[in-house]
């Protein structure tokens, strides 16, 4: 891991700035999240201290391990994978954010288990690919009115992960049908949130995701280093 983890979340957000200022956003547009899987919870408070507030799990058992020594700090916390309905409850107990909503049946799930309103957004499929869970783009605004229906769930964005690719810029289309499916599902809603999130991007590819429209990009490797090896 990066020993200089101020010095790197500063060349993060420098980067996250000259993106936005060749697009002719505001850096403040930008959320900078910190994908912490695998991340120990001693590395969690260093990212804390040096002024990140947002981290995502990609495990609801993970987060789990974590929430007691981190439960002190003032944390928005994200959930980034998959989520199994019957870790449903559990997640609506341990996240302020659940990124990955794919189905109405699992929409339905959390808006009978939440006790008080949740902020979800719209896994999509923007590739249509096979082995990835997600919507699939054409199904999108069918499930976005179905479940901004649903009591207690909040939605309140979308998110995504384009097809694996070496060059960064293989995803530059796919962030930009994702900010198009965006726009179309907020004109859809019949009261859209005021805040709407467009969660895309990560370690490789985030400055290309902040120039098409990004307003969360999740960062793991670019802030902590390589993962250890499981």
């Amino acid at each position: 891991m990066p020993a200089d983890l101020s010095g790197t979340i500063a060349r993060v957000r420098a980067a996250i700035a000259a993106a936005c200022a060749r697009v002719g956003r505001a850096p403040e547009e930008v959320t900078l999240l910190a994908a912490s899987k695998t991340i120990a919870p001693e590395r969690i408070r260093e990212a804390y201290a040096c002024g990140l507030r947002h981290f995502g799990e990609n495990r609801v058992q993970e987060r789990m391990a974590k929430q007691a020594v981190l439960a002190d700090l003032d944390i928005e916390w994200h959930l980034l994978g998959p989520l199994q309905s019957n870790k449903a409850a559990r997640a609506l107990e341990l996240f302020d954010v659940l990124e990955t909503v794919d189905s109405l049946a699992l929409a339905e799930r959390l808006s009978r288990l939440a006790k008080a309103p949740v902020r979800v957004m719209l896994e999509i499929n923007v590739g249509d690919e096979a082995q990835k869970h997600g919507v699939v783009p054409d199904q999108t605004l069918p499930l976005a009115r179905a479940v901004a229906a649903l009591p207690h769930l909040h939605l309140c964005g979308v998110m995504a992960v384009p097809p694996a690719a070496e060059d960064p810029g293989a995803s530059r289309p796919y962030f930009r049908n994702l900010t198009e499916l965006s726009r179309q599902i907020r004109a859809v809603l019949p009261a859209p949130p005021e805040h709407w999130d467009v969660s895309m991007g990560m370690s490789h590819d985030f400055v290309i995701a902040v120039e098409e429209g990004a307003t969360i990009v999740r960062l793991g490797t670019a802030l902590f280093g390589a993962r250890p090896r499981a």
